[in-house]
């Protein structure tokens, strides 16, 4: 039987949960329609949109619901680029969204501001904008464990007045540390800069609420909480709009298309059972990643722990418990990631897998082709460095003797995969 240990790539669906979309599915209805199957069909979706939004202490209007968090990340992302041109570029920016009050400073602003250590989700509408739609990108430095670097988002806010927007991670994916959402949007206030957050990797992991003031747009996705694959949300909050992707019909606020809503009601159920012991559930992740982290540091000294909670766990490890907590409390307490010198992480992935342990290297590998993660380049890590690396995600459901049987299989994949030594280098496309 596989340990499971990927949770931050998707969380299996609880059993309560595959049976609260059993009874959805059995809904028959468009929520769109006036008769009482569609009607009832809407009572259930509104009811999943007031359940959301009280995890986050918003309304239930500003919930727009997405088919996945990557559509949630592209419609804050590009909807409030195209929002915030006013009327200056072609195509889809050359008219509002529906409902949406024209921009009073009528005045194209190209600037996106991003974060180098940002998901491909976001890297690639980014990017996707500049090679498309004029969009010019000011790429936001990140401090030694993958924090967003205030002082040179500063800087950047200093530079120029045609920023559209920044964009920016809650909680970093591949190594779980926690961003200054609050301090980043406070900053970006001051010049009336709205701010996109993907809170995809953190939302169920710790509480959110209340949204920071100055966050315009938040991303979230139901299969890392242990909801559905293809249901997510965009958080829009009031005052804010975006240009919608999608056209034909304006059934919610920047989005047409048919909302699904068993899809909604269980991604609610799984949002009530995450965040019912929201920090219980925590203490206990960030108990087992600390017991990995420890166990890694004493049986594999070359190892190097990446992130908050690596700075964390090497500092415990020195006896200095005073200088672990503060970076304690800036890691998402279910994950754990690591880097092996001279070792390839999809050869440690693969090894591991055949020891019977789901993990992720957290990285990207684009047509069979190892390449390292832009995460850690971002963070100052050399390329040999980085292609070694391995990402541990705890669930709610994660045990003691699971970690422990990890650990007690890490030493001998360790070894193989630093035998087998680096892939050969192959050039590769992209930044």
């Amino acid at each position: 039987m596989v340990v499971y240990l990927d949770h931050a790539a998707g969380s299996p669906m609880p059993a309560s949960i595959r049976g609260a979309y059993l009874s959805a599915l059995e809904h028959v209805g468009n929520p769109s329609s006036i008769h009482s199957a569609g009607q009832a069909a809407r009572g259930m979706l509104e009811d999943a949109r007031e359940r959301l939004a009280a995890t986050l202490g918003v309304d239930a209007v500003e919930v727009v619901l997405t088919g996945g968090g990557t559509e949630a990340v592209n419609l804050g992302v590009k909807g409030l680029f195209w929002q915030r041109q006013g009327g200056a570029l072609t195509g889809l920016a050359a008219s509002p969204a529906a409902g949406a009050a024209p921009d009073r400073d009528a005045r194209p602003r190209p600037r996106i501001l991003v974060p180098r250590a940002e998901h491909h989700a976001t890297l690639d509408a980014v990017e996707w904008l500049a090679a498309h739609e004029g969009a010019e990108l000011r790429w936001l430095e990140v401090d030694e464990v993958g924090a967003l670097r205030l002082d040179d988002l500063e800087a950047a806010l200093g530079e120029a007045d045609n920023v559209a927007l920044l964009t920016m991670l809650a909680a970093n994916n591949e190594v779980g540390t926690l961003q200054p959402v609050a301090e980043a949007a406070a900053l970006a206030a001051v010049h009336g800069i709205p701010v996109h957050v993907d809170a995809i990797a953190a939302y169920g992991q710790i509480p959110l609420e209340p949204l920071p003031p100055g966050v315009s747009a938040v991303s979230l996705s139901a299969h890392k909480i242990g909801g559905p694959v293809g249901v997510g949300a965009l958080v829009l909050r009031r005052g804010a709009d975006v240009v919608p992707l999608l056209h034909g019909g304006s059934q919610q606020r920047g989005r047409s298309g048919t909302m699904d809503a068993a899809g909604a009601a269980v991604f609610a159920a799984a949002s009530d059972e995450a965040h019912a012991a929201i920090a219980e559930r925590a203490a206990r992740k960030a108990q087992l990643r600390d017991r990995l982290a420890a166990g890694i540091l004493a049986a594999l000294p070359q190892v190097g722990l990446r992130g908050a909670a690596g700075r964390a766990a090497a500092a415990r490890a020195a006896g200095r418990d005073a200088e672990a907590a503060p970076w304690a409390a800036r890691a998402l307490p279910g994950t754990l990631h690591l880097t092996v010198p001279g070792a390839e992480g999809d050869s440690l992935l693969m090894l591991l897998d055949l020891a019977g342990f789901a993990v992720s290297t957290g990285s990207a590998c684009q047509a069979g082709v190892p390449e390292p993660s832009h995460v850690l380049l971002a963070m100052g890590l050399d390329e040999q460095t980085a292609r070694g690396a391995l990402r541990v995600s705890l669930g709610p459901e994660t045990t003691e003797v699971e970690v422990d049987a990890l650990l007690a299989a890490l030493p001998a994949a360790v070894e193989r995969a630093t035998s087998a030594g680096l892939a050969a280098r192959m050039p590769t496309l992209g930044r």
